[in-house]
């Protein structure tokens, strides 16, 4: 279904009850002030993390532990061009995306990398000069969680980017998603300690802490990370 038909149908199910030009106009101007807020594949956004207001970022500083990627974390109460994603799904470009959906990625507008995790480490062996891979997913710098960063796939293909979005209010929801809504971001780990495809990896979730913080060149970060248990939404 394309964009087109999507509206197309959305205005449909806002109008076919109106019965007087005075309701008419009135569904019309709440039905732009809907249409404005919906996202679309390709679409900037913010992601807010509730607790805290401030804004899921990356910056272009890397993890001295880990995977030694760009790093990811909480950064600043107001949106600035280090918190803007673009929004991905498998759709057509500007096509509504919707809770039944299956999964997006996240790219990183400034640095045009993407959200995600990282699995595995290459290691010299100076014996006989050659590299080896060993199989593992990253620690975040502060405790055992699961590390979150922003990841180049172009020449990374050990990493995870796809995530599975749900509102945070359970139900049943099948309508689009829109600005403001409050969701929560979740990401399987499709391969085992010993590089093994796998349909039963675990599932975790986005999180940030409150009071973990890492420091990077004098800097202090406030931890993003993925754990097993859900709390809250972005």
């Amino acid at each position: 279904m394309n964009h087109f038909d999507s509206i197309s149908i959305e205005f449909y199910k806002k109008m076919k009850n109106v019965v007087s030009t005075n309701k008419l106009i009135k569904e019309f101007e709440d039905f732009a002030i809907y249409l404005s807020n919906l996202i679309v594949n390709e679409s900037i956004v913010a992601l807010k993390h509730v607790a805290t207001g401030k804004y899921l970022s990356s910056e272009n500083f890397y993890y001295k532990t880990g995977s030694k990627s760009q790093l990811v974390f909480v950064g600043s109460t107001e949106p600035v061009s280090n918190s803007l994603w673009r929004i991905k799904s498998n759709k057509e470009l500007n096509e509504l995306i919707s809770y039944t959906d299956t999964f997006i990625t996240l790219q990183h507008d400034k640095s045009k990398k993407f959200l995600g995790i990282n699995y595995g480490k290459s290691y010299y062996n100076h014996n006989d000069r050659s590299f080896y891979y060993k199989s593992f997913y990253h620690t975040s710098p502060s405790n055992n969680h699961s590390e979150v960063s922003c990841i180049n796939t172009s020449n990374h293909g050990y990493c995870v980017k796809d995530w599975e979005f749900n509102h945070a209010k359970v139900g049943n929801h099948q309508e689009f998603i829109k600005s403001n809504d409050i969701i929560n971001l979740s990401i399987k780990k499709v391969h085992d300690n010993n590089g093994n495809t796998t349909i039963n990896g675990q599932v975790e979730f986005l999180r940030s802490s409150h009071d973990v913080r890492f420091t990077i060149e004098n800097d202090a970060f406030q931890e993003v990370h993925c754990h097993n248990e859900k709390l809250g939404g972005k």
